[in-house]
């Protein structure tokens, strides 16, 4: 694996000094109010450390942020590093009582907020900021074994678990995805993600820093403002996902937008479908490269190529520096081509563990270090990965197992639908049965019934939905995924 970086650190805590020493002037952090330099970056790095500092955090400490997407915090990350501590960083959407649980959780010893209601030491955003006076930062840290970033999963199997990550995870993820994604010093990171998320933080900030490039924050992702963001920040990518791509393409300017900035784009977090790729990178001229990760494996683990062959509908062969293989429930490797099988990662990537949950992290990272997905893929005669769907996610039908995503797949090819989600509903007989709910294309004139004859025209029987239903809109969960849990509880309390 080689990722070349002009800066010769091993901790992501020496890398605002390592940046403000090779070229203090050059672009580094903006956000719609702010816009730091490399010196300046370093200096406002270094206010909050010892702000932080002030407040008792040292090694060993955990701090959380309660933050939307801004600049203050990218620089708490950095602050937070300086001293050795670990950062939480919290869904500022999330409830008081959400919120709380994360941060007791954590241990968080202080909580940098902008005004959200929960219990602890809290450090107003501002405070970042004061004059630091004649404060003494400790040594640069140096250890990278000890816990540097906790994030939280989406819980949708229970309460959230805290993933583990220190500054070998970190480090090997930006090397993976910076020689992944050719990144150099010329790339400038347009962020749209949210950052209390792995892909936020270290596919879309640390990676293209660590490589000399630069971040533009987005507060938010609006429809209405993104392209003339686009065309005025000038970025050479970003990421994100496909609900995104999905809304994009439906816009008036999406036509005549001008990305010719764009080097590439990212799609991850959920599969894209065929259709949406093919009708992204049509209108708007760019490569969209689809990849697949989780935060146990500290972001991505496969992605298709920038160049050469790119594969839609799969996510790709196995990044830099990871081994991607698939699993039988017995434990053995899934070897012949489009055999399915459980998705399981290795290397430098995977996590320490889930935070005070011992049987959880055994559950999940066996005893050859192998990362349990719990998602079940294929591999191609050239070693692309294409996710079938996940196991938790298998509908169970009779006795048949019926992936949602492949029917998915079939309602998506109908050029007016937007969005489409499959689950599974108990049933009496057939202990489930196929339930199907799609939010279209604006004008779109397709009728339910003109949906199920394109499922009965291109599925065996048994995996047809026994109802399709139009939404305005399909939930999602806060980092953008389609929200199936809150889908199964509609389904439910629609029969009982």
């Amino acid at each position: 694996m080689s990722a070349t970086s002009p800066f010769d650190i091993t901790h992501f805590g020496a890398l605002p000094e390592a940046r403000a020493a090779a070229d203090p002037a050059a672009p580094a952090v903006q956000d719609d109010n702010t816009e730091l330099d490399n010196a300046g970056l370093l200096d406002r790095v270094n206010r909050a450390a010892a702000a932080l500092q002030r407040r008792g955090i040292g090694a060993g400490d955990v701090v959380a942020v309660i933050l939307p997407n801004r600049a203050e915090l990218i620089i708490t990350l950095f602050a937070t590093w300086r001293l050795g501590a670990a950062v939480n960083p919290v869904n500022p959407t999330l409830t008081g009582p959400e919120m709380q649980y994360q941060l007791d959780d954590a241990g968080s010893k202080v909580v940098v907020a902008d005004g959200a209601a929960v219990e602890g030491q809290l450090m107003a955003v501002e405070e970042l900021s004061e004059d630091v006076g004649d404060t003494v930062l400790p040594d640069m840290p140096t250890t990278l074994d000890s816990l540097s970033l906790l994030i939280y999963t989406s819980g949708t199997t229970g309460k959230p678990k805290g993933v583990m990550l220190d500054q070998s995870n970190l480090m090997a993820m930006c090397q993976s995805a910076g020689a992944a994604f050719h990144i150099s010093p010329a790339d400038h990171s347009l962020l749209i993600l949210p950052l209390f998320h792995a892909n936020g933080i270290v596919a879309g900030t640390l990676t293209p820093l660590l490589a000399g490039g630069r971040v533009t924050v987005a507060s938010r992702f609006s429809p209405k403002t993104f392209f003339g963001l686009v065309e005025k920040a000038q970025p050479t990518y970003f990421s994100a996902v496909p609900a995104i791509y999905a809304m994009l393409t439906t816009l008036p300017e999406a036509e005549t937008a001008n990305t010719e900035s764009l080097r590439f784009v990212v799609c991850g977090a959920a599969p894209a479908p065929v259709e949406l790729i093919e009708r992204v990178e049509s209108q708007f001229g760019v490569v969209l490269i689809e990849g697949y990760g989780l935060s146990e494996g500290t972001c991505a683990s496969t992605i298709n190529p920038i160049e050469g062959v790119r594969k839609p509908g799969t996510v790709g062969p196995a990044m830099p520096g990871q081994e991607v293989r698939l699993m039988d429930p017995d434990g053995g490797f899934v070897d012949e081509v489009g055999e399915r099988g459980e998705v399981v990662i290795r290397g430098p990537v995977v996590m320490q563990g889930y935070l005070n949950k011992p049987e959880e992290t055994a559950k999940t990272i066996d005893k050859d270090g192998w990362l349990h997905t719990g998602d079940v893929g294929t591999f191609d005669e050239d070693g692309y990965l294409k996710i079938v769907d996940r196991i938790k996610d298998m509908i169970i039908r009779g006795g048949e197992n019926i992936y949602p995503k492949e029917i998915e797949s079939t309602i998506y090819t109908h050029p007016e639908i937007l969005e489409a989600a499959v689950i599974g509903r108990p049933d009496d007989v057939l202990g489930e049965v196929v339930v199907a709910y799609v939010s279209l294309r604006p004008d779109a004139t397709v009728t339910v019934d003109e949906l199920h004859q394109l499922c009965k025209d291109n599925l065996a029987k048994y995996k047809l939905p026994v109802l399709i239903e139009v939404l305005d809109e399909i939930p999602k969960n806060p980092v953008g995924k389609i929200d199936k849990p809150t889908l199964r509880k509609r389904s439910v309390s629609a029969t009982a």
